[in-house]
């Protein structure tokens, strides 16, 4: 039944007439069954990564999305729900509706290495990646990133291992954000599109979640709890699937789930020095790509 809620987004009294049961009996099973995958599931499909683990993704990161010493690409994106009760404005976003936030690391396997569902939908990015556990390992040097190894081709200035995001995340020596688009060099141009290229496939991996998982193309008439459960459950469905059966690539072209405001944020001068010296890497022989050129071009 879970698995027919998840897959389709049936209401619960399309679930009665298809299984003979009560509909309190089906919201009982779906959230019990959730709470279940998910520890059960969370443990064998989203477990924090060890340092040689982290040094594998950014190894694929580097093959496939030619961006060094990446080791996974956030995003958020609001997931729609009824209005909880008394709960006022909070989770009314800037889209004119109700949702909670999913914010999410994917590595370059469209595999989520981290997911923190529940937060207000009037959050931006920044707000919930920062009170977030995960914003707080990164803070804390807590998440056992590898130590900082020289780019591929160089001999020079060893580079810290990073995370990239949009422009509503805080710049900093772990989390790489795209300049501002006005003004940009062609340097920072290509930075931005080398940046893109490593981010996108946080969005892919929304995409093949919500397209696999359709009931998150409507919203989740349960109460909060549940509805929070029933997405925690089926992102580590998406880790249990995506591991065994692959994925098809036409799933990442489009998502129901909407995007969360975008609200800038000063980083640090760190960070900054840091994506200066990414920006020189990809405009030198050995970092850049020979279509970049025309790739910022068009």
């Amino acid at each position: 039944m879970l698995f027919r809620y998840l897959a389709t987004g049936h209401s619960l009294a399309s679930l009665h007439y298809a299984f003979l049961i009560g509909k309190s009996t089906a919201s009982l099973i779906i959230r019990e069954t959730c709470v279940a995958l998910w520890d059960v599931l969370n443990s064998a499909v989203m477990s924090q990564p060890t340092t040689a683990e982290w040094r594998d993704i950014a190894e694929v990161f580097g093959q496939t999305c030619h961006f060094p010493n990446c080791v996974g690409a956030i995003d958020g994106k609001h997931v729609r729900v009824p209005k909880p009760i008394r709960s006022g404005s909070r989770f009314y976003n800037y889209k004119k509706f109700f949702s909670v936030v999913l914010l999410a690391v994917s590595d370059a396997n469209y595999c989520f290495r981290y997911i923190d569902v529940g937060a207000y939908g009037s959050s931006s990015d920044s707000s919930v990646f920062g009170h977030s556990h995960f914003g707080r390992l990164l803070a804390s040097n807590a998440l056992e990133l590898p130590a900082p190894q020289n780019l591929p081709g160089t001999t020079f200035l060893a580079m810290p291992y990073v995370f990239v995001g949009d422009e509503a995340f805080a710049l900093g020596v772990n989390l790489m954000q795209p300049f501002s688009s006005r003004g940009l060099s062609v340097e920072r141009r290509v930075f931005n599109y080398r940046l893109t290229r490593a981010r996108r496939v946080v969005e892919c991996a929304f995409g093949i979640l919500a397209n696999k998982w359709r009931f998150l193309h409507t919203p989740i008439l349960f109460k909060l709890d549940t509805a929070i459960n029933a997405v925690k459950a089926a992102c580590v469905l998406h880790n249990f699937v995506r591991q065994r059966d692959g994925y098809n690539f036409e799933d990442t072209l489009s998502h129901a789930l909407g995007r969360t405001q975008l609200t800038g944020v000063r980083g640090t001068a760190h960070g900054a020095h840091v994506r200066e010296h990414f920006c020189c890497y990809f405009m030198s022989p050995e970092g850049a790509l020979p279509w970049q050129m025309e790739a910022i071009e068009n």
